[in-house]
């Protein structure tokens, strides 16, 4: 019977670790104590300090302020994630299962477009967006993200598809499947994985996203990252309203992390080996 032995390498390892951790979490504690405050005991002195007593009023006020702004963005979020993931699926599928002539070409060309710089392109964006009627609104900025999307959801995609064995499509055509068929009752399954990775960063990607939004929107069909920067107020700073509109905005890409974390995981890794 062997005795455990007390490792020092493992125990420098985890008080790394910890302390790395309590350094990532502290600016996190700080925003949820300062959001539980009342305004008259906020301050750099008290940052630290737990509040005398729990007030939830902030919330409601940065509630009240974010409700509209906070539903444009839900509205623009969801289309423009499912869309993205559609189009870069069927991308995908196309560009790994249907080998054409010039088939590498345009997926090159397609990657070229997650190196242009936001900022290079913003002035011809919005004066196509302004010829076609779509300039300060929610499908306009949806338009937006689902062409900015289609590079890396096609790659994502593309080398997903490229663990499937192409017998199983081969097969599906013998048996008479139509092109759309094969994606619909054999791709599609087999890529739930796939579609839960994209999603998730997608998701995450467009809510956060602050410059579209900022250049394209303006006044109520502005997502809510961009209307925090109005809670500020314009004489006196309520930091504990700000910090509270800070943490609802964050909610909800936090709520996905929370429940579809595992899987984002078991999707990258899905994709990662082949054979």
């Amino acid at each position: 019977m062997t005795t455990p032995t007390f490792s020092i390498g493992k125990a420098i390892k985890y008080f790394i670790l910890i302390i790395v951790a309590v350094l990532f979490l502290m600016p996190i504690y700080v925003m949820i104590v300062t959001s539980l405050k009342p305004l008259d005991e906020v301050s750099l002195a008290t940052m630290w300090s737990l509040p005398s007593s729990i007030d939830f009023s902030s919330y409601a006020e940065a509630f009240g302020k974010l409700k509209p702004n906070l539903l444009n963005s839900i509205y623009l979020v969801i289309p423009a994630t499912i869309i993205s993931a559609l189009l870069g699926a069927m991308n995908g599928y196309v560009l790994s299962k249907w080998k054409f002539k010039g088939a590498d070409i345009i997926f090159t060309f397609i990657l070229f477009g997650m190196f242009i710089p936001y900022q290079s392109i913003l002035i011809p964006m919005i004066q196509f967006l302004r010829s076609v009627d779509l300039y300060n609104t929610i499908p306009g900025l949806i338009l937006v993200h689902v062409v900015y999307g289609l590079p890396i959801t096609t790659l994502m995609f593309r080398n997903f598809y490229a663990n499937i064995p192409d017998s199983m499509i081969e097969s599906a055509k013998i048996d008479g499947a139509s092109f759309l068929g094969i994606f619909r009752f054999i791709i599609v399954p087999l890529s739930i994985t796939g579609f839960v990775v994209v999603a998730i960063w997608q998701f995450t990607n467009i809510w956060n996203e602050f410059l579209f939004a900022v250049t394209i929107t303006t006044g109520d069909k502005q997502p809510v990252m961009v209307a925090l920067q109005n809670l500020s107020g314009s004489q006196i700073v309520q930091w504990n309203v700000q910090m509270a509109g800070a943490l609802l905005a964050a909610l909800p890409t936090l709520l996905v992390y929370i429940f579809l974390g595992k899987y984002f995981v078991r999707g990258l890794l899905a994709g990662s080996v082949k054979g």
